[in-house]
This record gives C-alpha cells, sequence and structure tokens, in this order.
C-alpha cells in the first residue's frame, strides 16, 4: 500500500497505529518475583485505506483493542475489534467483535485451563448476533521469552442470529432468519517468535466444528510480523481470514503500516 496519483485517478492509503502502551513482556508464571504481583498490558491499533478514482469510491478502516492482566497462575483478557468499509455507497464491512477470557495456571507446569466469552456481529459474514461461552484445556508446547506456542482445545455452547443466505432474497420487507443453537468443537493454535530483537511473529489458528457435522465450522486465521527498525519505530503487516460455513460467506483482510511504541 501507498500513494498512487494520475491524470485520471488518485488514491490514498492512510495507515496508522497509535502507540502501544504495556507494562512490559514479562511471563509472570516465570517468575517467583511476580507471584502476587499484576502485570497490566494495553494496547489500541488503527489502519484504514481510501481508495478515490473518476469510478471508484471506497474506504475501510480497522480497529482494535486489548487489555491484558497477568499474575503467576492467573490471566485474564479482553479484545475488541471493529471493521468499517464502504464501496461506491454500499456498505462492505462493519463488523465488531469482543472477546474476554482466562487462563488457570493451577496443575502440571504449562498445562492450563481456559474460559471464553465471545460476542460477534458481522455484514460481511451475514451474521446479526452471535454468542459463544465454553472452556477447556491448554498446554504450552514452547515457553520461553522470545518463543510460544500455545495449543488449546475445548467445547463451546453458541447461539446465533444470521441472514439465511440459503434462502436468503428479502420476502418483501423481511429477510429470512436463522436463529440456533448449537455446540462446538474449538481447537486454537497461537504462536509468539521474536528473531533477533528485531522480527516479531504473532499469529492465531482457530477452527471451531460443530458437534453435528463436520461441514459447519468457523475458521479464522490471522497472523501479524513486524521489523523493528528503532527502539520506538517498527514496520507491520497483518492477514486475517474468516469464514463462516453456515451463512457460507468468508473475508479476507490485508494491510501494511507501521508501529510507535512505548
Amino acid at each position: 500500500m501507498g500513494w498512487r496519483a494520475g491524470k485520471s485517478s488518485f488514491s490514498l492509503v492512510l495507515i496508522f497505529l497509535i502507540p502501544m502502551l504495556a507494562a512490559g513482556q514479562i511471563d509472570a508464571r516465570d517468575s517467583t518475583h511476580y507471584a502476587d504481583t499484576i502485570r497490566y498490558h494495553y494496547s489500541y491499533s488503527g489502519t484504514g485505506n481510501i481508495n478515490n478514482t473518476n469510478t471508484v469510491h471506497s474506504y475501510i478502516f480497522s480497529n482494535a483493542i486489548s487489555f491484558s492482566a497477568v499474575k503467576k497462575r492467573d490471566a485474564l483478557n479482553f479484545n475488541s475489534s471493529w471493521i468499517y468499509g464502504n464501496q461506491q455507497g454500499t456498505i462492505t464491512n462493519n463488523d465488531f467483535t469482543a472477546t474476554a477470557d482466562f487462563n488457570l495456571y493451577k496443575t502440571i507446569r504449562h498445562f492450563y485451563y481456559w474460559g471464553l466469552l465471545n460476542y460477534n456481529t458481522s455484514l460481511s459474514l451475514h451474521i446479526d448476533h452471535l454468542i459463544q461461552g465454553g472452556f477447556g484445556p491448554g498446554y504450552n508446547v514452547v515457553d520461553k521469552k522470545y518463543a510460544s506456542l500455545i495449543v488449546s482445545d475445548g467445547i463451546l455452547y453458541e447461539t446465533g442470529d444470521l441472514q439465511d443466505v440459503l434462502y436468503g432474497t428479502p420476502q418483501g420487507d423481511v429477510t429470512r432468519r436463522d436463529k440456533y443453537q448449537v455446540f462446538r468443537n474449538s481447537f486454537r493454535i497461537k504462536y509468539h517468535f521474536v528473531i533477533r530483537d528485531r522480527i516479531t511473529l504473532d499469529g492465531v489458528e482457530l477452527i471451531q466444528h460443530s458437534l453435528a457435522t463436520i461441514h459447519n465450522y468457523i475458521l479464522n486465521l490471522s497472523a501479524s510480523g513486524s521489523v523493528r527498525l528503532s527502539k520506538w519505530l517498527s514496520v507491520t503487516a497483518a492477514f486475517s481470514f474468516n469464514k463462516f460455513t453456515r451463512t457460507r460467506s468468508e473475508n479476507t483482510l490485508l494491510t501494511f503500516g507501521i508501529t510507535v511504541t512505548r
């Protein structure tokens, strides 16, 4: 993404990441010094793309916030994101997600329990309202200062109100609805790697199959990478892909930008 100007077109890519405020990348579970100390982490990011030509007018904005509170044996996390897009006066994205989860490290080393509550509404995936809640076990396969790999699995209860795209043509002023309840198996892989203190790679890969049929699943893939140019400035790129087979919908978002840290 960048600047592009011509006789018949003009496009602007606006990409910004607001400073990330964090208390430090410390794993409290590995240090008895922080056994009774809560470590807080905060971050906000925003990206945008505006494209204006003689024939095309479009834009998309993405915002995300996160908060976590970590102790030696407990962790509480909150994440929220909002994507809004418009093309030729038609809204293409109005997607909001809010997730709260907790981790309890009370048993065998590297083994933990997790719980999750998630709310989602997505124009691009034809989701009016979707709520998930559940719990399960997880395991830190790699748990180092500059490298971590976590796998987890569990059962979620899900209730949703969707636009039924199989029969989704409006019937007069009424669009058919798909209101349902289902249990899903939720499997997740999460990783974080820092290479030579300059390159950072992060990702979360998630698949949630219905316990009733394998053809009903939710797939979320996200990955990001950054290259540190100085102590406070990095170049970043992020990719996300979402697929929801129940509504036969999917979306993809690729962004580039900079990160300013403090």
